[in-house]
């Protein structure tokens, strides 16, 4: 985004003023609804909107398993007349196959989603092979999911961005949150490198900063971070369904052909302040080679660009979305490593906490951080999300990279 249009003069807004920490999606679909809602909205981010794994990631748009999934499906064919800037969001995608415990997995996702209404095709590899077209003889079959979809992660980062500048909010980059001021059981100002903001409610959607941010207040939320990967390729003829998983790899074909994929081994961090990633030929290598399994008639193309970036996890791997009851202006969301595709419901049940203390379309209860209550201090290392030495993260990864193809 440029500086110019961020910091241009916006009319005078009467709402209630909100200041969320975080310009990674779920902040910035936050900021949207707050500022539909006529709000006074400002979002802090310490570096560029979409800088980490919001604006880098497979796009996929696809989450059954959460209480945000109706309300994801309902809005994401409508985001780009929403927000009035493209999303490139294209609906359906397919699941396929190298084995038959991959396919098994397929087919429970498919019987999940029929108890919401949502169908699902079964496919051999000849009908498979019509819809994706660069899979190989080693391909058992697939399933052809006929809702989700994908969407491009910078353009829909950017989208939100604009969106929220239209309606008269604030995007304050390179500007780092250092402290949250409170008085008495109310947040009242953050601080920042770029000066004092006040506020007259909170929101934290700061990704891996989100566990530090929250003890400022008071909060404990458990989170690991880690180092995740994605690479992408020359482009290919387009397919004509361009959102294809599987293999252990989430991803899409953009627009212009490329084949944009990622999906573990991670390299599990100490914390948050920790140089940028850079990219790591072990992790690399086992992308790369996955790819290729996926779709053995890609094999030829050259990675053209690569990403390294840090994300977020709960201990059980779903998204914090709490309004705190002291602070009672405050609230937390994490989107533990979903967030881009949950993003157009989970800015919506944030708005609802922030303006009506409760979430009004859906029950978010499994999301409050009730269920750590009892998480045993040393969750990370019952769960071996620690960090390794170097030799071990290279032998790990080279291990990975080699049996992830057989799972």
């Amino acid at each position: 985004m440029s500086e110019t249009r961020v910091l241009g003069e916006k009319p005078e807004k009467k709402g209630p003023k909100i200041v969320i920490i975080g310009g990674g999606v779920t902040g910035l679909s936050a900021g949207w609804w707050l500022a539909r809602a006529g709000a006074d909205v400002t979002v802090i981010e310490r570096f560029i909107v979409g800088w980490e794994a919001s604006g880098r990631n497979g796009g996929g748009c696809t989450h059954y398993q959460s209480p945000l999934f109706l309300e994801e499906q309902r809005l994401w064919p409508e985001m780009d007349r929403l927000l009035g800037y493209p999303t490139e969001y294209r609906r359906e995608r397919i699941g396929i196959a190298l084995n038959a415990a991959q396919l098994a997995r397929f087919r429970r996702t498919a019987r999940i989603a029929a108890g919401f209404g949502f169908t699902a095709t079964e496919l051999d590899r000849r009908e498979l092979e019509k819809r994706v077209p660069l899979i190989g003889e080693n391909a058992l079959g697939g399933i052809h999911f006929h809702f989700g979809g994908h969407a491009n992660p910078q353009r829909t980062v950017q989208a939100y961005a604009w969106a929220i500048q239209d309606l008269g909010g604030r995007i304050l980059q390179h500007a780092e949150a250092t402290a949250i001021r409170c008085r008495g059981d109310r947040a009242i100002s953050v601080e920042t490198t770029r000066g004092n903001v006040p506020l007259d409610a909170l929101v934290i959607a700061a990704g891996p900063q989100t566990g530090m941010l929250a003890r400022e207040v008071g909060a404990d939320v458990p989170l690991a971070v880690a180092r995740a990967e994605m690479i992408v390729t020359e482009p290919l003829p387009l397919m004509p369904i361009g959102g294809a998983d599987g293999n252990g790899l989430y991803g899409r074909q953009t627009l212009r052909g490329n084949l944009a994929y990622g999906g573990g081994p991670h390299e599990w961090l100490e914390d948050h302040r920790i140089p940028p990633a850079r990219p790591s030929t072990p992790l690399l290598r086992s992308l790369s080679r996955r790819l290729v399994e996926l779709f053995p008639k890609a094999a030829h193309v050259r990675v053209i660009r690569s990403w390294a970036g840090i994300i977020e996890n709960t201990p059980d791997g779903r998204p914090v979305i709490e309004r705190l009851q002291d602070p009672d202006n405050v609230t937390i969301a994490t989107m533990s490593s979903v967030g881009f595709g949950l993003s157009p419901a989970s800015g919506h049940a944030i708005r609802d906490l922030v303006l009506e203390g409760e979430c009004r379309f859906t029950d978010i209860g499994k999301l409050s951080l009730a269920r750590f209550a009892r998480l045993a201090p040393d969750w990370r290392e019952r769960q071996g999300w620690l960090p390794l030495a170097p030799a071990a993260s290279v032998a790990i990864s080279r291990a990975a990279s080699s049996r992830v193809g057989r799972a």
